[in-house]
């Protein structure tokens, strides 16, 4: 797993991809800081988290397209698995590489925290719980697209079904109210990704929000290393 981890991070940066990635998101976490703490001198961070909700949403995919589909389409996966690593090893070590590229970037969240100590008094746990609550939003999507990418060879592909996943978890809320089965509405509930971040916003840690999230990871790695187990005994 750790050498497949190492290959992957020494891949984002010997690309654009990692730099791009870490350098928008950062982008828009200055924005935000600036915007709704610096200029209205408040040390309230709750809207800055709440922003980041979208565009996280929306540059996961981005980040996680290549994993699988590109070696897939230059058919390296074929050559990962004659090597002494398990099919589990090959799927942590990407995952976790993708996981420690968005964690980077969202690490200048606290940095921002840290600067506002200079103009108030911060509100630690509110803080440390909207990072959590991101780094869990992060993990899990990570964790969806990372299953995305590899049921197809073109990172394009990757992206777009990515993009589309993220939309349609962003809108289970609205779907909520919607539609007129009782069994649709309860499922679109229980799906709902912003109703399990947003407590983390205001600084309250959910041990059911923290077990969705943990578990849905899961399930996608697992369901991950099915698709490739499939595709090479199949």
């Amino acid at each position: 797993m750790w050498s497949i981890l190492k290959r992957e991070v020494r891949a984002y940066f010997h690309s654009p991809l990692g730099f791009v990635f870490i350098g928008a998101v950062s982008v828009f976490i200055g924005y935000y800081f600036y915007s709704y703490n610096l200029s209205v001198n408040t040390t309230d961070m709750e809207t800055l988290f709440s922003l980041l909700f979208p565009i996280i949403m929306f540059m996961v995919p981005v980040l996680t397209m290549r994993l699988l589909s590109e070696d897939k389409r230059l058919k390296i996966d074929q050559q990962l698995f004659t090597l002494p690593l398990t099919k589990t090893g090959v799927i942590l070590g990407k995952y976790f590489a993708a996981v420690l590229i968005y964690t980077i970037a969202i690490s200048f969240t606290m940095i921002a925290a840290v600067v506002m100590t200079f103009y108030g008094n911060v509100f630690w746990p509110e803080v440390i719980g909207n990072f959590i609550g991101l780094f869990l939003l992060g993990a899990t999507l990570i964790s969806i697209c990372l299953f995305v990418s590899s049921l197809t060879e073109s990172q394009v592909v990757a992206a777009v079904l990515g993009f589309m996943i993220s939309m349609f978890l962003m809108l289970t809320d609205a779907f909520v109210y919607i539609v007129d089965s009782n069994a649709l509405k309860l499922f679109f509930y229980g799906a709902s990704i912003r109703k399990r971040y947003m407590p983390f916003t205001y600084g309250v840690f959910e041990f059911s929000g923290f077990v969705f999230f943990m578990s849905t990871s899961i399930l996608f790695i697992c369901l991950t290393i099915a698709v490739l187990d499939r595709k090479r005994w199949g």
